[in-house]
């Protein structure tokens, strides 16, 4: 679960590449791409920009949109990928389509999952820590819940001067005080995590942020036992 696609001043999904090849391995040959987040590029052109990385790294791309039967498509894959963009029309197509049941129950079975920004939120037990605005108005919040806590992707803790609106952890807060049991990730850019069987591994030079509620945020670095995450 990755936290964007692209680090300020590189190429697309570069700073992923080599976690990408270590994850899939050379078992897999052939992925397959699930493009609905993207509003303002088209899927055509969202699956060509992933083709442009992925193929490079031995990897072939089947985007889901040209599949005839998007669950066939599922339960054939040797891998799953889910790009960014907008989390609320990710989310709206995927119940539509009804491949939220059959993907969990694919990467249950050991299909690897590999996301990143609203690719990340999906794989959480709901979107409700997205950043993006509500564009289109899915059937549920629900999603994927292949880990049990909620992720918020492009985490900061950056204030903007003379701005007054809230910071990223004053609005996950908020959220806490609705949803107290759940506990929240805020991953920075450029950084990730690795969910391998049992073992979870974060990934990059800046550190994770954990939230519960009540309770003072953690701070982590790459070197520290995730274990409780689980």
């Amino acid at each position: 679960m990755i936290s964007n696609s692209t680090n300020y001043g590189e190429e697309y999904l570069d700073y992923t590449k080599s976690e990408i090849s270590s994850f899939l391995g050379k078992e897999v040959s052939e992925v397959l791409f699930i493009p609905y987040a993207g509003v303002s590029i088209s899927w055509d052109d969202y699956t060509t920009k992933v083709e442009n990385v992925f193929q490079k790294l031995g990897y072939d791309v089947n985007p889901i949109h040209k599949a005839e039967d998007p669950i066939a498509a599922i339960e054939n894959a040797q891998a799953i990928v889910v790009g960014g963009g907008n989390t609320f029309n990710l989310v709206d197509v995927m119940h539509k389509l009804g491949l939220m049941e059959a993907i969990r129950q694919k990467v249950i079975a050991g299909t690897p999952y590999i996301g990143w920004s609203a690719g990340s939120n999906v794989a959480c037990p709901s979107i409700k820590t997205t950043n993006d605005m509500p564009i289109v108005q899915p059937a549920s919040f629900e999603t994927l819940g292949l880990v049990n806590f909620q992720i918020n992707p492009h985490y900061t803790d950056s204030i903007i001067p003379n701005h007054n609106g809230e910071t990223r952890e004053q609005r996950i807060r908020e959220f806490l005080v609705a949803n107290p049991e759940t506990l929240v990730v805020g991953l920075k850019e450029g950084t990730m995590l690795r969910i391998d069987h049992e073992e979870i591994r974060y990934i990059g030079s800046k550190t994770i942020k954990v939230f519960r509620k009540d309770e003072p945020t953690l701070e982590f670095d790459k070197n520290a036992p995730l274990d409780f995450l689980k």
